[in-house]
């Protein structure tokens, strides 16, 4: 007599019925359209951002194909004379997006941003990347009664990749108007250190992809990791540049919006939230780039 069946059989079983589910509305069928469920989708809080996860990236940002992510915003080769091209760049990145809380908050916000979730944990992506289109599908079958709700969630969208590697190959120079880093892993050991989401190195790629102006998000309820990425941005830390970003003051951290949504609907942040904890939170903003010496 066999027992019951193990957390993978599970969620093989949960994704087989979703995927039928699907099906069936595909082909015109009825079926009840769902949000996945978190418990199918559990691994590791954690993930080693040195391992080789055998990822798939685009050799460069020229190469990426945007329109499985954005089908909403394709445009046909009769436009332009391009494949896989969209009508607009993403603007907006969420690096390490958990389980997707502030990319489904900003999505009404800024219906015409295309943003996008970037993770490497793979069930947790699949958790974002299926949350995305089920919430499509549900808004997609209001908009009977809802004129233009059909368009909600379509601007969103999620892949599984290590940006400690591959940030450069998804985004050309001075793409991003804003990226948000929310509750990293804190890595308390000071071996793991070099794990950190926030480096003098990585600083420079967050700067080389982030036009003159834009915004870097950060928060977290680890005090110490709050001030390691303040120093590091403001240039303080070795090999640290600061000509690259300046922190933005908190008079205007109070009538930010963004920090707001950030600091409210990541599931992290409703955790903390929940377990009375402090949240810490500093933005950074791209500093125009100095003009070369004679």
């Amino acid at each position: 007599m066999t027992g019951p069946s193990n957390k993978r059989q599970k969620r093989e079983d949960y994704k087989k019925a979703q995927e039928h589910l699907k099906a069936r509305r595909d082909c015109g069928g009825s079926g009840k359209i769902e949000l996945p469920k978190k418990k199918f989708y559990r691994q590791r809080a954690h993930a080693n951002p040195f391992s080789d996860h055998a990822l798939t990236y685009p050799a460069s940002p020229a190469d990426m194909d945007w329109t499985c992510h954005y089908p909403a915003f394709a445009n046909s080769e009769a436009e332009n004379g391009q494949r896989h091209s969209v009508s607009r760049e993403v603007e907006i990145a969420d690096i390490g997006c958990g389980f997707g809380g502030l990319l489904v908050a900003l999505a009404p916000l800024l219906p015409e941003t295309l943003m996008l979730g970037m993770e490497l944990r793979a069930q947790v992506t699949d958790y974002v990347v299926d949350r995305i289109v089920a919430l499509r599908a549900q808004n997609q079958s209001a908009s009977v009664t809802n004129e233009g709700k059909a368009m909600l969630y379509q601007n969103i969208s999620a892949l599984r990749t290590n940006t400690m590697k591959f940030l450069p190959n998804y985004f050309r120079r001075a793409q991003l108007s804003k990226i948000f880093l929310c509750f990293p892993d804190p890595h308390f050991k000071q071996r793991k250190h070099k794990a950190r989401i926030v480096s003098a190195q990585l600083n420079a790629e967050y700067a080389f992809v982030t036009k003159p102006g834009g915004l870097v998000y950060t928060i977290t309820d680890v005090e110490e990791l709050h001030q390691w990425m303040v120093k590091h941005f403001e240039g303080e830390a070795a090999g640290g540049a600061k000509e690259l970003w300046k922190r933005v003051a908190q008079e205007e951290l109070d009538a930010d919006p963004f920090v707001e949504v950030m600091s409210e609907e990541t599931e992290e942040s409703k955790k903390v939230t929940r377990n009375g904890g402090k949240k810490y939170i500093a933005v950074f903003q791209r500093e125009e780039d100095p003009e070369w010496p004679d």
